[in-house]
């Protein structure tokens, strides 16, 4: 399964987690987000993937993190925390994390 559709798929998953959860309809969770709730069953079933604004409006109707809709683990097929590392300063400038020593 390619990259973007193991992400979509996911993705869709944990919304549809997320949606059941509250227990909310597709069609309550549309009007929450101002989304169609043929654009919610889309995403749902990995078909689409959100744009940020989507994933945030998503989130905001039904008062969770983005993250909570993007948590996973590349490469299984199970639900899992996405493992988004906080670069360092020295990552972001490019740089070894420890300093080579002589």
């Amino acid at each position: 399964m390619g990259a973007d559709l193991e992400v979509a798929r996911q993705f869709g998953e944990n919304l549809r987690r997320a949606r059941r959860q509250a227990d909310l309809s597709q069609e309550q969770l549309g009007s929450r987000a101002s989304l169609h709730r043929t654009a919610i069953g889309l995403l749902e079933r990995g078909a689409r993937m959100p744009r940020i604004d989507t994933l945030v409006k998503l989130a905001t109707a039904r008062q969770i993190s983005p993250h909570e809709l993007v948590a996973w683990t590349p490469g299984t097929i199970e639900a899992g925390a996405f493992s988004i590392k906080p670069r360092t300063e020295l990552e972001r400038r490019g740089l070894p994390d420890e300093p080579e020593r002589g």
